[in-house]
């Protein structure tokens, strides 16, 4: 039998691409509201922070600033997905979350060394804040944040960007929670807890960074999904009737939400094209439904290559 490559359905229209679509056009939808939601209230945040002489607020505000400036980015890159294929890019445009949740961690790692800097530096001398005010605030801030949590948790599921989105509003509703501790310990004329939350809400800003850079490194390195065990999929394959071994086996993700393999298969007792074709879509048809891996590309092969 003659090698040759086999394709997946997958790079031509099908319904997991379909609904693929689907979801990615709820996400859309989303992003857009909850941009809209948090901007709105980034200003009024702002406002409150330069009004009310609180760092708490402004550190909080600073971090709504790269959350609002993440989620136009998101926005921009979710809507970038839904962009058909062309000769100049064959997969579309897959990387634009990837991308934009790089530039969203570099955004947020900003952010936090300045809330850092500027919280050490107050809490020698922290200076007295209006308490009533920041409570009113933080109060509204954190129920935006609830709403923005509540309405990203439905719909995240594996995208970057939407749990990216979902990280930065989880990241903001313990901020909001923060500078109302702050607010109360004002209350009582005990202003070096704004300082300290800023600084808390600081580390937590460096440790979603951190998350979102990783993770979109890793994938712009085709690193193996974090979900998948190489020998889980080999040992998946070989089980296959017919197959004999697997090498020169590539796993990685064009999206977050879109993984891709290639693979040579060494066979036996396939005597025609036709049957290897079967066989390659048996294979296939196992690797999308049991790790939902739409996009593959086989090679076929009657003897070891080297």
């Amino acid at each position: 039998m003659t090698s040759a490559p086999s394709e997946n359905q997958g790079d031509h229209d099908t319904p997991s691409d379909d609904s693929r679509d689907v979801r990615r056009k709820k996400h859309t939808s989303v992003l857009a509201w909850v941009l809209a939601l948090n901007a709105g209230f980034m200003v009024a945040e702002v406002i409150g922070g330069l009004a009310f002489g609180s760092l708490a607020l402004l550190a909080d505000a600073a971090h709504m600033v790269s959350d609002v400036t993440g989620l136009a980015i998101a926005l921009v890159a979710q809507r970038l997905l839904l962009r058909p294929t062309s000769d100049a890019h064959s997969y579309g445009f897959q990387r634009a979350e990837v991308l934009a949740a790089q530039a969203n961690g570099a955004i947020l790692l900003a952010t936090a060394g300045w809330v850092v800097v500027e919280a050490i530096r107050r809490l020698g001398s922290a200076p007295e804040v209006e308490a009533g005010g920041m409570l009113v605030i933080a109060s509204l801030g954190l129920a935006a944040n609830v709403i923005s949590v509540a309405v990203l948790a439905r719909s995240r599921g594996e995208s970057l960007n939407m749990r990216g989105a979902f990280i930065h509003m989880a990241a903001d509703a313990a901020g909001s929670v923060g500078v109302i501790i702050a607010g109360i310990a004002a209350l009582g004329s005990v202003f070096w807890v704004d300082p300290a939350v800023s600084l808390l809400l600081g580390l937590l800003i460096t440790w979603s960074a951190v998350r979102l850079l990783l993770e979109s490194t890793h994938i712009l390195m085709e690193g193996t999904p974090r979900h998948l065990e190489q020998t889980e999929v080999i040992a998946a394959i070989e089980a296959v009737s017919g197959v004999t071994s697997v090498h020169h086996l590539h796993i990685w993700l064009l999206a977050s939400d879109t993984t891709a393999l290639s693979a040579h298969i060494l066979v036996q007792g396939v005597p025609s094209l036709d049957e290897a074709q079967i066989l390659g879509d048996n294979i296939r048809s196992m690797l999308t439904e049991r790790f939902e891996i739409e996009h593959t590309t086989l090679e076929m092969e009657d003897h070891p290559c080297n």
